[in-house]
């Protein structure tokens, strides 16, 4: 009679253990992230228009100032506050009316929301105050964005969840 052999269970444990860990492991690894930037991102809403008229018919949120004639309109937004961003090519390279020159001497913050066609460091280039608004041309662009703080301090401290 052959010998007896013992069964390598507890071996075939160990690994299946480790490779479910692995597996788990790497898992996390990629689904973690994107539930984050989800997470973080979900409140965020964005739209082009062909104009300013477009723009402000279509949500009331896209400040009155500006122009009618505007082209190119990008707009993000948050829906839990008042974090805008604005992108828009002017009929000329002068500020929509009723913007006034920003004292250089205060920066303000960078904008709580970021999109792919609104320039890093913006704030440091902050020209003008439209309404709650930083801006600043770039040729005929306008770059512009409120900020939560400000937004929220109009209304009285008032804020959304």
């Amino acid at each position: 009679m052959p010998p007896k052999r013992t069964p390598r269970r507890p071996r075939t444990i160990a690994v299946t253990a480790v490779s479910v860990l692995v597996a788990l492991g790497f898992a996390a690894f990629v689904a973690v992230p994107a539930a984050k930037d989800w997470y973080q991102n979900r409140h965020d809403e964005a739209a082009s228009y062909r104009s300013g008229k477009e723009a402000k018919g279509d949500r009331v949120s896209v400040p009155r100032w500006l122009p009618d004639e505007a082209r190119r309109i990008e707009y993000a937004m948050k829906t839990t506050g008042g974090d805008r961003l604005i992108k828009a090519a002017l009929p000329s390279r002068a500020f929509p009316a009723g913007c006034k020159p920003h004292k250089p001497d205060t920066t303000p913050r960078p904008p709580a929301i970021r999109s792919t066609w609104f320039p890093k460091n913006a704030e440091r280039r902050a020209e003008a105050r439209c309404g709650l608004y930083y801006a600043y041309m770039e040729g005929n662009t306008l770059y512009a964005w409120q900020a939560n703080d400000d937004w929220a301090a109009e209304r009285g401290g008032l804020t959304l969840p």
